[in-house]
């Protein structure tokens, strides 16, 4: 008989943490909805399955490691001491205890959180990208020559739409100054202000190592949203129920794509996944102009696995089952060379 796959599920906590943690509460709340899905996944396909959440000690990584002896890590840690910027050094500390995990690299995730150097690098290759401008904290933020107006400001190194509010959609000298006041100070973050662009919301999810699958599209349509009102994908707009209701926001698979389009998107997203180096799997957020111009906004390596979350539900749509696609996530990230 084949021997049955040990998985350590690796999760991030908001308080310090002990090595065998009840989460039997925390896993009935809708914060830790995708580490639930994914352990009734794990157990479904008759994995020997461990947890481990961790705060801000690392030691407790080593000692599950050495007295679970793990095949493979199933990673969900993206933050560590409450800090979103740490996830790529948890992922270094995977790397080079030499344990198989799932989903990105430490490279990948790097590039695809700084919007300033995806964009670069994509630019670089003429992937279609907004005009921006990286500004740091600490210095002057004089009057911008490029990009021009309406703009974008938001935090260069955030995700999940953090820092981003109608705010952030600014149209004046005076607006930008102030709202890039607002984010050096109130997210101690450097900021990217980019060109707004006009357009169609596609997320785009894609997955494999060396061959990749693009699964079927996402859009977010701006259904009750005003014409002449910008369309942004704002915190509120992502993750406020209410909020989605009142302005008709819906996520959805889009319809009557021509498909010759469809197929250059999904090049077009290889060819992004392959030059930020991302592994695993990913979201690729984009806009399509009314002249089919696809712009480059941000790639989301391990983005939220929960099944009624985009990426699942792309996969579902392909014919993936939730714990297929928990399988061969598993599968891929023990075929990953690392390092």
């Amino acid at each position: 008989m084949k021997k049955k796959l040990k998985v350590l599920a690796l999760f991030d906590a908001v308080r310090p943490t002990t090595i065998d943690q009840d989460l039997s509460a925390e896993m009935k709340t809708e914060d830790w909805k995708t580490e639930a899905n994914v352990l009734t996944a794990l157990g479904e396909l008759g994995y020997t399955t461990e947890h481990l959440a961790i705060f801000d000690n690392l030691d407790l990584v080593r000692q599950k490691l050495e007295s679970f002896a793990p095949d493979v890590i199933f990673n969900l840690a993206d933050q560590f001491k409450n800090n979103r910027g740490f996830d790529q050094h948890i992922v270094s500390l995977l790397e080079m205890q030499g344990v198989p995990f799932t989903g990105c690299g430490a490279t990948g995730l790097v590039l695809c959180k700084h919007k300033g150097i995806s964009k670069k690098i994509l630019g670089y290759h003429h992937i279609h990208v907004p005009n921006f401008v990286v500004i740091p904290r600490g210095q002057r933020i004089a009057r911008l020559k490029r990009p021009k107006f309406p703009i974008l400001v938001k935090p260069v190194k955030e995700e999940a739409s953090y820092g981003i509010s109608q705010a952030s959609f600014v149209t004046t000298d005076e607006q930008f100054k102030e709202r890039v006041a607002f984010i050096h100070e109130k997210h101690d973050a450097d900021v990217i202000a980019e060109e707004y662009i006009e357009g169609r919301e596609f997320y785009v999810s894609v997955m494999g190592t060396l061959k990749l699958t693009v699964f079927p599209m996402r859009e977010l349509v701006f259904g009750e949203v005003p014409p002449n009102e910008p369309k942004i994908a704002t915190y509120r707009a992502k993750w406020d129920e209410e909020y989605r209701k009142r302005w008709g926001l819906q996520n959805r698979f889009p319809e009557g794509l021509d498909p010759a389009l469809v197929a250059n998107i999904e090049e077009t997203c290889k060819r992004i996944y392959r030059l930020l180096t991302i592994e695993g799997y990913a979201r690729i957020d984009l806009r399509l102009t009314a002249a089919n111009e696809i712009y480059f906004i941000e790639a989301n390596p391990n983005p939220i696995l929960a099944a009624d979350e985009d990426f699942a539900q792309s996969a579902g749509q392909a014919g993936l089952s939730y714990p297929q696609l928990i399988d061969r996530i598993i599968r891929q990230g023990m075929k990953t060379v690392r390092g």
